[in-house]
Parts: structure tokens; sequence; C-alpha cells
């Protein structure tokens, strides 16, 4: 009987819990999470801490989906390390955990700002059930904020700050939010946006330090330019760091992430990796690439198990993922890869919407829609197609995309 151990619950690890049951229903499966409830619906939790949804949607699963399924599920369990000689999983109160095939699904931890009493309270990282709780809890009370982070996290503190009626301050290092997928008229429809919600970006900022009183409490936002921002609510959402110092000395190959690749495996046998972490090998792309949205952490959890419980390269992941924003009145979506490219096209139509197409090599690589997200599906088909269209930015630019009006794609 093969032994499977997964390391995380989140989506992607228990994606694969479900497919290596469904793949091998003889297995003993083991999932391994140090939080303390099953899986959450971590695109949800936002709408937890604005205040417009209960708990109850955000679970996804109850232990009872575990043991219907025969999985064992251990909570508020910490993995110490890994031996890859020895293929065990240490914990730090389960002893040593033996397996055959091991994933590991652990995804992030928020970077904390590297500034003085960035630790204080009232300042407040989102990634957690328990992180959404204590943002609305405090949020519900608070008058003044500050939202630190200039990019898709970040923009989630504003709208908690426009749901709950905090006044808010958006501090941004660059000149524009998200500067490195959006270009300035982009960007302007979202900072109205966020205007229009109670929120003011203040470009060309950033956080020097913060102010606290004598019981610890945040006060205040001072930025480089020496400019002060009175607030007793911060979000603070600069990246994550990668869960896997656990995995030191075990031989797996760590490069901001863990590296694998279009198999979900690792440079060592019998172990895989999925979701945030992974700086995997991108066919679409050509190189190694890496990406946080559910959707894609789902797909490699599944990717992950088959190959796993096939013992060989049974499917590669091929995916093109896509992030969206609902916090305006107007809708926003990000898909593939839109801060990379060599080139890129993009219109304005209205003062509500706007597209930009990455490419690269002449390949669509990802892009970004506001306002009108319908062409979606067919940028998506063309990154699946890999057709180089950047010469024929004309026709992807037409309000109505029709995939009929570009040239037929040359022989290779």
């Amino acid at each position: 009987m093969t032994q499977y151990v997964i390391i995380g619950d989140g989506i992607s690890g228990s994606s694969a819990a479900e497919t290596l049951r469904e793949e091998d229903p003889d297995a003993k499966i083991t999932v391994i999470t140090d939080e303390g409830e099953p899986l959450y619906n971590r695109i949800l939790i936002k709408e937890h801490a604005k205040g417009k949804l209960p708990e109850a949607p955000i679970s996804i699963h109850d232990e009872d989906w575990y043991q219907e399924r025969e999985i064992d599920l251990l909570l508020n369990t910490h993995v110490t390390s890994v031996d890859t000689d020895a293929k065990v999983v240490n914990t730090h109160d389960s002893g040593e955990m033996p397996y055959d095939k091991l994933l590991v699904a652990t995804g992030g931890t928020p970077t904390q700002l590297p500034v003085e009493n960035s630790d204080a309270d009232g300042i407040h990282h989102f990634w957690t059930f328990e992180d959404a709780r204590g943002i609305r809890e405090h949020a519900e009370n608070a008058d003044k904020g500050v939202i630190v982070g200039a990019g898709l996290l970040g923009i989630d503190f504003a709208a908690v700050c426009g749901a709950q009626g905090i006044e808010a301050e958006y501090l941004m290092r660059g000149d524009r939010w998200w500067r490195y997928a959006l270009s300035g008229d982009g960007a302007e429809i979202m900072h109205e946006g966020m205007r229009e919600v109670g929120v003011e970006p203040v470009f060309d900022s950033g956080v020097d330090h913060f102010e606290t009183d004598d019981d610890g409490h945040v006060t205040a936002a001072v930025d480089p330019n020496g400019d002060r921002y009175e607030c007793d609510f911060v979000g603070a959402a600069i990246g994550l760091n990668f869960n896997t110092e656990f995995l030191r000395g075990s031989g797996i190959e760590r490069d901001n992430g863990i590296v694998v690749d279009e198999y979900m495996q690792t440079n060592v046998d019998d172990v895989y990796a999925a979701g945030d972490l992974t700086r995997f090998y991108d066919v679409l792309l050509g190189e190694q690439g890496q990406n946080g949205s559910w959707g894609s952490a789902k797909e490699q959890g599944r990717v992950a198990a088959v190959n796993m419980a096939a013992d060989e390269e049974a499917e590669g992941f091929q995916w093109v993922s896509s992030y969206s924003i609902t916090h305006f009145d107007f809708p926003f979506l990000s898909f593939g890869h839109p801060t990379l490219g060599d080139d890129h096209a993009e219109r304005r139509y209205s003062d509500t919407e706007w597209r930009r197409i990455a490419f690269k090599d002449g390949r669509i690589v990802g892009g970004v829609l506001i306002g009108d997200l319908s062409p979606q599906s067919k940028f998506k088909q063309l990154m699946r197609e890999q057709r180089v269209v950047a010469d024929q930015a004309d026709v992807l630019l037409e309000q109505s995309v029709d995939l009929d009006d570009l040239a037929a794609p040359q022989e290779q």
C-alpha cells in the first residue's frame, strides 16, 4: 500500500488529496497543516473582512470530508524537517512520518515590512482566515487607515477600508498602482475606483517607519519623504515569504520557491510540489514561471497527484491563470503573465474600460482587462495555441474581438 504525505491543506494540497484517493483507492493518504481548520476559500476571506459575508460560505471542507475519503488530516501540526534519504517527514509532536511519495504545498507567509514598529498592534497582513477575522473586527472600529503594497493583495485592503468606512491613504513607492502590469491610463481607472470608496492613492511614497502609542498600537506611518499619515489601522501586503525553511538539508532545489518541472516533480525522487511556492516550468512561456492564483494552485495539485499515483510523467501542467477583482463598480481581470513580455498593445475605450496585452516573441503571454472581460477566453485560447499575433494587435484591440479576422497561422 502506497503511503502519500501532503504538507499543506490549501487548495493545491486538498486537490491533490482528492485526486490521489480517486487514482489510488487503497492508498494511505495523510495531509498535514499547521492551521487549525480545514480548507477554506482564500478568495472569499476578503469578503468576510469587508463585512460582506459570514463565516459559513467560506469553509470548503469540514473534517468529515476527509474522514469520508479515509484521508488522515493532522491540524495544528508543524513540520520541522524532511529527510529525503530516509523518506521521512518530521513534525513537532508526531515524530517520524514515513512516505513513499511526498507533496509539498505549504504556500507562503506575508512579508513583514523591514521598518521600525512594523509589528505594532493594528498592522495587519492578509493571508489566513484568522487574519481576515482580525481585520474585520478591527476595521469595524477604525477611523483612519494606511495601506502599503501596490499590488493585487494590497488592493484588497483598499476594498476593506472602503467597505468599512475607513478613510485611508494608499502609499505607493512608484507613480501608479501595479506599475509592472499597467500603464498610466489603466492605472488611473483603478485610482479613481479607490478614490470613490474613500481611499486616496499617494505616489512616490512608502513607509520609512511607524509611530506607536504607549500601548504599542500604531498611530501613524511616516514615509521616506518625511510626510506623516495618522492611522489606527494599517494593511501591509508587500509579498510572500515561501514556507520552505523545513526543507533545509533535504536536497530539494529552491530558488525563491521550490523548483519543479511541468509534471510538478522536484529534483529529488518521489518529491513533488504544487501551489504558490512552485517555480514551475511553464510550457507556454518556455521558461520557469510562478503564479499564485487559486485556479492554478488547484490544477497543480491535481496534476501532481496524477503523476504521483501513476509513478511516471503521465500529465504535464499547462494552464492560463487569471485573477479577478470585483471591489469597484467595474470588473478587473489579469490573465497569464501580464508583467512579462517584450512588447505590449493597449487601448482605452471609456472612463472605466481599458485593455492591455503582453507579447513575448510575438505570442500573447498575459494581459489585463478592465471594464469588459469578454475577450479573456479568446486571448487565453491564443495563448494556449501559442500563435504569433503581435503583428495583428489592431484586431485584438477591437472592442469586439473576432478571431476569424486574424490571419491564418503560418506553418512552422
